[in-house]
């Protein structure tokens, strides 16, 4: 795959998704696509998702945020794209 394939998603997960699997089902989630990256809790009640790799799993990952089939009640996704920046081995929950 050439660099200009792959991309990075950064997506602000607000809601209820704090201690309820959320974090461990983007993972999950992440994995299935081929993904790489991590899902971080934040102050407020949020989470952010870094993903690099193809643009058509990026997306799929971000329909899959927005779905409603999350644990836990995602209000609102606010999502950055940008030029991947590599060095990313896994998908780890921080």
């Amino acid at each position: 795959m050439t660099d200009a394939e792959r991309t990075r998603l950064t997506a602000w997960v607000h809601g209820r998704v704090q201690g309820v699997g959320f974090r461990w089902w983007t993972r999950s989630r992440a994995l299935e696509l081929g993904l790489v990256g991590s899902a971080t809790n934040l102050p407020a009640s949020r989470v952010e998702v870094v993903a690099e790799g193809p643009r058509d799993a990026c997306e799929r990952l971000l329909t899959a945020l927005r779905s409603g089939e999350t644990p836990g009640h995602v209000e609102h996704v606010a999502e950055q794209w940008s030029e991947p920046k590599g060095g990313l081995t896994g998908f780890v929950e921080r």
